[in-house]
């Protein structure tokens, strides 16, 4: 995989959660009895986007043509797919 596409997946993953951080801060205003559980949602998912946009930086910066398993493992990049394929698939916001 190319460093240009795992850079691609990083930042549909950002949008997802970004979507999703917005629905659940909103949704922490529609009654007493349920906002503690969005805002506490909203905070995890905040710190998600973090991270990603800090893994998004860094990706930007490698060239974007090189493999991506020349700057990680294979176990680093097989578990990041699989986290990446997790947020993107998830939709926290559709609940």
């Amino acid at each position: 995989m190319k460093v240009e596409e795992l850079l691609s997946l990083v930042e549909e993953t950002i949008g997802e959660l970004k979507i999703a951080l917005m629905a659940n801060r909103q949704r922490a205003f529609e009654t007493p009895y349920t906002s503690f559980e969005f805002l506490q949602r909203a905070s995890e998912l905040d710190e998600e986007l973090r991270d990603l946009e800090k893994l998004r930086d860094y990706l930007a910066s490698l060239d974007p043509g090189e493999e991506a398993e020349k700057y990680f493992t294979g176990e680093e990049l097989e578990e990041l797919l699989r986290l990446l394929e997790l947020l993107r698939k998830s939709r926290p916001h559709e609940y």
